[in-house]
């Protein structure tokens, strides 16, 4: 073989060198800070689970901070997203829409092939002062997933199919709550028939809630709780 057909050969055997997948690298990113939190994942850790060399990361996200945003953002495109769309659905009644929501919240938050609970309301708890910043950024997402559930009973009060006077921002307050309550359970261990027996709950006391009015929802006086 002459030396023109070895090179040949070494070229051929080479390849093309392994290009860099963006999303593929977010998704094992999102899931090192999902299941460690934003402060107990390094660079280097990421480094290992992404398979990327540091120098391509901090090229494409500037730090650490900047690819756990992507992550968050990640995150919402691949999630949450999803229960977005279940309330929009034009072909299902208000209770339809939300029992949708929660029962898929209730999967996903156990899903065994994904670190537990939710990826936003998890990283937050696990903040420390140091972290501003993110826990701002983080706090912004919490009040969106609160605005989606506001905004869909909203647009569904308008079409006539929650009363006139139901309060609908207390509601969002209330479902965005027990959202939470579920991913601290769901990261504590609950399983898919514990979260789905908090569903079934909700759904069962449902037609008193959007039976309520605001006025029935007025804080109580401190006074008067105290005495009680």
């Amino acid at each position: 073989m002459s030396t023109e057909q070895i090179a040949a050969c070494l070229k051929k055997g080479r390849g093309r060198p392994k290009q860099f997948d963006r999303d593929t690298a977010l998704d094992k990113a999102l899931e090192m800070f999902w299941r460690h939190g934003y402060e107990a994942t390094s660079m280097s850790d990421l480094v290992e689970a992404t398979g990327a060399k540091a120098p391509t990361l901090y090229a494409e996200f500037g730090n650490k901070e900047g690819l756990f945003r992507a992550a968050v953002e990640r995150y919402v495109i691949k999630f949450a997203e999803k229960g977005k769309a279940l309330l929009s659905r034009p072909d299902c009644t208000v209770a339809e829409a939300v029992e949708n929501f929660f029962r898929a919240a209730a999967s996903m938050f156990t899903d065994k092939s994904l670190p537990s609970g939710c990826f936003i309301i998890c990283t937050s708890a696990a903040l420390s002062a140091s972290s501003e910043e993110v826990a701002q950024m983080l706090k912004c997402r919490h009040h969106l997933q609160e605005n989606t559930l506001r905004d869909f009973l909203q647009s569904r009060q308008a079409l006539g199919e929650l009363s006139a006077d139901a309060p609908v921002a207390a509601l969002a307050k209330y479902l965005a709550g027990t959202l939470q309550g579920m991913s601290v359970q769901a990261r504590d261990g609950a399983t898919r028939a514990d979260l789905d027996l908090i569903v079934s709950t909700l759904m069962a006391v449902w037609p008193h809630l959007v039976n309520l009015s605001a006025e029935r929802l007025q804080p109580v006086p401190v006074a008067v709780a105290e005495e009680a």
